[in-house]
């Protein structure tokens, strides 16, 4: 065998496609145009189906009439449902199986956090940030399960992507608006996307995590002005910026097309550098 022929890669012009793939993601309009960057990478690397759901019916709807309006070949269909509740995730499913009988990516994006001092801290509002950002996290793979099972094969396996985030790595905030719950959080995520990966990696279904930094959304939006403002976190970036919708949707679009395909039970973070900084002897 020639060199040449060594070297040359099976079809790398679609390396980072996900032609006919059905994708699902949870949390949908949380960010809002993060999230709305994440969905319309899919639906433009090749997705003919991008199910969006989150707490708020409106949201979901004028997120998948924006969608839509691109002029993709798929589709994103909304299906708001409160993931809160065990019983909305059950709900979803019997919602999305009405449209197909099969689920190739799942996002597991939803979440929530809580900032309070550490003798404040209300118990009520921990247990609540743990419950969305953990455990409906793992009911909904649980649920999905079968969906993702019927779509993967030895070659192409489905994919669960969890957003976990820096905090769960390193230390979040602490003092008077201390995410003591998200933080924790967090690292569970990261753990639980690692025990998923070596559960489900034999049963065709890939788990991985991303771990974003700070980027300017709604929800971060109120902590960061607290941590100074957008451009004095940039300025104390290794790469002095914050991140931007294409460093999630890139990475998304990777771990979930060909090019990730022996990727599984890992994280990739997502922060131009922060938590190395911050962990620097």
């Amino acid at each position: 065998m020639s060199a040449k022929a060594d070297v040359q890669l099976k079809d790398f012009g679609s390396i980072f496609r996900l032609d006919g793939k059905v994708a699902v993601v949870t949390g949908s309009t949380s960010f809002r145009t993060l999230d709305l960057t994440v969905d319309c990478s899919l639906l433009q690397a090749g997705c003919s189906k991008v199910f969006i759901t989150s707490r708020k019916a409106k949201a979901c709807e004028e997120a998948c009439e924006a969608l839509n309006a691109l002029g993709c070949k798929g589709t994103a269909v909304s299906v708001p449902a409160d993931l809160a509740r065990t019983s909305e995730i059950e709900r979803l499913v019997k919602e999305v199986e009405k449209h197909t009988d099969r689920v190739d990516i799942l996002l597991a994006n939803a979440g929530a956090t809580w900032g309070a001092g550490f003798d404040e801290h209300p118990e009520s509002a921990f247990a609540k940030v743990m419950d969305l950002n953990v455990k409906s996290v793992f009911v909904c793979c649980q649920r999905f399960a079968p969906l993702l099972r019927k779509a993967g094969t030895h070659e192409d396996p489905s994919r669960i992507v969890i957003t976990a985030s820096i905090a769960g790595i390193g230390i979040g905030t602490l003092g008077a608006n201390a995410t003591f719950g998200y933080s924790a959080s967090k690292a569970a995520a990261l753990h639980l996307a690692r025990n998923l990966a070596v559960e489900l990696g034999p049963q065709n279904i890939l788990t991985t995590a991303i771990a974003p930094g700070f980027f300017p959304t709604k929800m971060a939006s109120g902590l960061m002005e607290l941590s100074g403002g957008v451009q004095q976190l940039a300025d104390a970036n290794p790469n002095k910026r914050l991140g931007m919708p294409e460093d999630i949707a890139g990475t998304i679009v990777y771990l979930c097309s060909r090019a990730g395909s022996h990727v599984n039970g890992g994280h990739i973070v997502l922060d131009g550098g922060a938590v190395v900084k911050s962990s620097k002897l």
